[in-house]
């Protein structure tokens, strides 16, 4: 049996629902395809413990996404047609660090830089002067974030502000050197560092630079934004935008194997036998490292393979998720304090040395960092009155003694009782249910994600920009003519951004005769004529 549409989409994470719908905005049919039960790929929200109990199984923060114009000028509708709403909560975030001292940072700028000015008044005041810096710049980087590779680079963008020369070199370090060369303290650096390591970039790795100013001054701006009912409602609503144009997004349909017909890419084929036509394109969100495997060998540019071959899947976690009476108090020197965004922060030297473990697989037994998400301080319509939902984040090897099968449920006692330690309310009549996935569950329940990373892959130089996936295909083209990618191995990466499908779109759009902005221009004209 064989379905056709003009396009035809590999999977429903994020990024390719975004361009589906952008694609189906254009008049095009569009037909999604995913492999899980559920469409949203990483931004799921699901009752995986017990009834009520709204989880977030993989994202829950959207704060990199606020900049994209997805959300900014609502160029899909989801915010205005389909009441997609976001909630930034305060406190912005909270951590102890391993002496028991506590920070807590807040969407007033000022309490926090007061915070700041308890460790270091000097840093203190290089802390206000990294959101000046960054708010020089942050035009630059998101358009650089929010275009296809190839028109002007991020490096001619920053030339053309008053600090140019300055990030050139600041984005080429890696932010462990711009951490301990902007702040003193042990505690302050440790705090940059627990909120820059939560894409799962290896902090000690050159070209992380500008993660030590993006992430947190994001923070600053918006909080650790996060969609009002679940991650998934951000999904929901990017369905319910297809469907109403005419598409369609069917699930529990596994893709298997590309259709390649006179070289070129037709269409796709399920697990269970259906085929999947695209008239005009197929577009894939499904990992590099899969696609290749999808079509015979000589069908991949060579320099393709290789650079698929090397690509780095990232930074591997392990994910706990509870059902709780009450929310994480975390104690300290201070006042007790809750926050949606909160953790126990590692030394820096001990989570330089923890991503170094991590990318040499060997065993990381321990958890010197942790995230620790309860978003049911800020949202209790995603657990029943009084109750709450928390999801514990550690990065860690893809490799355990004995194998995590075996590990899984030690690694996971140790990391409830680490958050004891720092949170003694969470005891054992608090906890009503959890469910622990290790690296190996997390990719057996969703196969982008290898190795338990859930960020789409390394950034670093090698896997950046006009280097992503592999060099020569970063603008979304892939090497069988009529397939077309995105997702988290394409530029700018991972994490809930939505940059890589409004990307892919940009680009696919423009080769079927128009543009994205004519597409969004004449949509807004027919809704307000309507």
């Amino acid at each position: 049996m064989s379905v056709e549409a003009d396009v035809v989409v590999a999977g429903a994470g994020h990024n390719s629902l975004i361009t589906a719908a952008y694609l189906a905005m254009a008049g095009r049919r569009v037909v999604v395809v995913d492999a899980r039960p559920v469409a949203g790929g990483g931004a799921v929200s699901e009752e995986l413990l017990l009834p009520g109990y709204r989880i977030d199984t993989c994202s829950t923060g959207h704060t990199l996404m606020m900049g994209n114009p997805v959300i900014a000028d609502d160029e899909l509708g989801l915010v205005g047609e389909f009441g997609l709403d976001y909630i930034d909560p305060d406190p912005v975030g909270h951590v102890r660090f391993p002496d028991g001292e506590g920070f807590t940072m807040w969407l007033d700028v000022d309490r926090t830089e007061a915070e700041f000015a308890r460790f270091s008044t000097r840093d203190a005041a290089a802390y206000r002067k990294l959101l000046k810096d960054w708010d020089e710049v942050k035009g630059a980087f998101s358009a650089a974030t929010f275009n296809p590779v190839g028109g002007e680079s991020l490096d001619q963008r920053l030339l053309a502000t008053p600090q140019g020369r300055i990030w050139l070199r600041r984005k080429a370090l890696s932010a462990w050197d711009v951490v301990r060369h902007t702040f003193e303290s042990r505690h302050v650096r440790a705090f940059v560092m627990w909120q820059a390591f939560q894409t799962m970039v290896s902090l000690d790795q050159p070209s992380s630079g500008a993660m030590a100013y993006s992430v947190i001054a994001g923070r600053q701006r918006r909080s650790w934004t996060m969609p009002r009912g679940g991650s998934g409602k951000l999904t929901d609503a990017l369905v319910k935008r297809i469907e109403t144009l005419g598409g369609t997004v069917v699930t529990n349909a596994r893709v298997v194997r590309l259709i390649v017909e006179d070289g070129r890419c037709a269409g796709f084929v399920t697990e269970d036998g259906e085929e999947y036509r695209g008239r005009e394109a197929v577009v894939s969100t499904i990992h590099v490292k899969h696609l290749v495997e999808m079509a015979p060998e000589t069908c991949w540019d060579e320099a393709f393979r290789y650079g698929v071959e090397t690509f780095d899947p990232g930074i591997s976690a392990f994910a706990l998720h509870l059902c709780t009476t009450e929310a994480p108090l975390f104690s300290g020197v201070g006042e007790p304090r809750s926050a949606v965004s909160a953790g126990i922060a590692a030394w820096p030297e001990d989570l330089v040395k923890l991503s170094r473990q991590i990318r040499d697989r060997e065993p990381t037994p321990d958890a010197p960092w942790m995230m620790v998400a309860t978003p049911t301080l800020a949202d209790p319509s995603r657990a029943p009155p009084g109750r709450h939902t928390v999801k514990i984040v550690a990065a860690c090897s893809a490799v355990a003694p004995g194998g995590w099968a075996a590990a899984r449920e030690g690694y996971a006692a140790m990391l409830v009782e680490r958050l004891r330690q720092a949170a003694p309310n969470m005891t054992p009549d608090t906890i009503l249910a959890q469910l622990a996935k290790s690296p190996e569950d997390i990719e057996a329940s969703n196969a982008h994600m290898i190795d338990g990373t859930f960020h789409g892959g390394d950034r670093g130089f090698a896997f950046a920009g006009p280097l992503r996936p592999a060099p020569g295909w970063a603008q979304h083209r892939m090497p069988i003519p009529g397939l077309y990618q995105t997702g988290g191995t394409t530029h700018p990466g991972g994490s809930i951004t939505g940059a890589p499908g409004r990307n892919a779109a940009k680009i696919l759009l423009a080769d079927l005769g128009t543009s994205l902005e004519a597409v969004v221009a004449a949509h807004k004209a027919r809704t307000r004529a309507a």
